[in-house]
């Protein structure tokens, strides 16, 4: 290998870095390295800038003219200045709404956090399922290699059917391949998680947690939910639209003043200078537009927001109830495996091996018992990945967002 080539591969593999991170942690690392909070977080500075000119009143109207003398006018020189001013409370309501907006651009980020924690912690849980997974089926794949080797030492001896051999080493290719199939999903789901927790493609990732550790979360009140608290703050913009809409029935009024000064030459030797100055204002009368349309569209528009909110509740309510029976019977099923079913699997599994081994029973017999020991040891596996699965559901659609919360309540023990 030519030695340009060789250092360049040692910076890049010196160059990576490895990542331990438990399950609890994934929520705070999404929230702080995650790409795209970044750039939503700049929804809330877009509505603060907002802010900075709502409810302030229009610039004043500087005026001035010059008119040169002439045989019917004198020459003359005015001044004027005119402000408008609202005659109802609408400046008032124009800061109301942009401070409602702000709140609702903080509560719409935090709504986003929500979401993309509970789809990290999601890709999390099944990497971590998928990896015990792993470790389960090479211990089988361990396990099926010694048969193997066993069956055809015994086949070559005379003492065994070469069928036995040729069916042992099958079973042992069918674990290698979905052994195989299990390494490859896992790099697909942690190559969807690194970038949410902002980690580099050419970094390792290792994910820790204890997934048979089946608790309850506590009672949270879902109204905490960052999109139920800004379907609320948008149904009080939209309130707040609705009664700036009838505010602006009435247009602002003018009032300014003015002054002139005139001069006239009476006679080549004699010029005669004078002014004034004076006062004006003017309302505009709402006789022909009373912005008739733009007060039903905001009241409807209200409306909508309020009907919204409240099915959004009844969705939320449905959401936690459905995650919270999922949990319950899946931590009852794991239960059941892992305490009453699988011991008695694995016992029966490893007699009908030493029965095996002694010329007691047939091979496939014993393949058979594995093939049950595996699914049990799998599907106790599946029970606790859906647990956790449905948990984050839960802790998700009640605006939860830390994995352990400190009213868990323990799942009751069958009696």
């Amino acid at each position: 290998m030519p030695l340009r080539t060789s250092l360049f591969l040692a910076l890049i593999s010196t160059s990576a870095s490895a990542l331990t991170l438990d399950l609890s942690a994934v929520g705070e690392r999404v929230r702080q390295q995650h790409p795209s909070l970044k750039a939503a977080r700049m929804v809330v500075e877009e509505a603060r800038g907002r802010q900075l000119g709502a409810g302030r009143l229009s610039n004043p109207t500087l005026e001035t003219s010059f008119q040169n003398e002439s045989r019917v006018s004198p020459r003359s020189t005015i001044f004027s200045l005119d402000q408008a001013f609202p005659v109802t409370k609408r400046l008032s309501l124009e800061k109301k709404l942009s401070s409602q907006l702000v709140e609702a651009a903080e509560l719409e980020v935090k709504d986003v956090e929500r979401r993309y924690i509970a789809e990290a912690k999601t890709l999390a849980v099944k990497l971590i399922a998928l990896d015990q997974h792993l470790v389960l089926h090479r211990q089988q794949m361990e396990l099926a290699r010694k048969l193997s080797t066993f069956a055809k030492e015994r086949a070559a001896a005379g003492e065994v059917s070469a069928l036995d051999a040729a069916q042992a080493q099958v079973d042992l290719q069918r674990l290698l391949l979905e052994t195989r199939k299990m390494e490859t999903e896992t790099l697909s789901l942690r190559g969807a998680l690194k970038p949410m927790l902002g980690i580099a493609t050419k970094d390792s990732l290792t994910l820790t947690g204890d997934l048979t550790a089946t608790k309850l979360p506590g009672t949270n009140s879902w109204q905490q939910r960052p999109d139920y608290q800004l379907a609320q703050t948008r149904t009080e913009a939209a309130q707040t639209e609705a009664e700036l809409a009838k505010a602006k029935r009435w247009q602002d009024m003018s009032a300014g003043f003015f002054a002139a000064r005139e001069q006239q030459d009476v006679t080549p030797r004699n010029t005669e200078r004078t002014g004034f100055v004076g006062f004006r204002f003017s309302i505009p009368l709402p006789l022909w537009n009373r912005n008739q349309g733009e007060i039903a569209e905001k009241a409807a528009s209200a409306e909508r927001a309020r009907l919204e909110k409240e099915a959004l509740g009844s969705e939320i309510v449905s959401e936690a109830d459905t995650a919270r029976r999922e949990m319950e019977a899946n931590a009852a099923l794991l239960r059941e495996t892992r305490d009453q079913f699988l011991p008695l699997v694995v016992e029966q599994t490893q007699k009908l091996e030493k029965a095996y081994e002694a010329g007691q029973t047939d091979l496939l017999t014993v393949l058979r018992a594995r093939d049950q020991r595996l699914e049990l040891e799998s599907g106790a596996l599946d029970a606790a990945r859906d647990f956790h699965l449905a948990r984050i559901r839960y802790e998700a659609a009640v605006g939860m967002t830390n994995h352990e919360t400190p009213n868990d309540e323990k799942m009751p023990k069958p009696k």
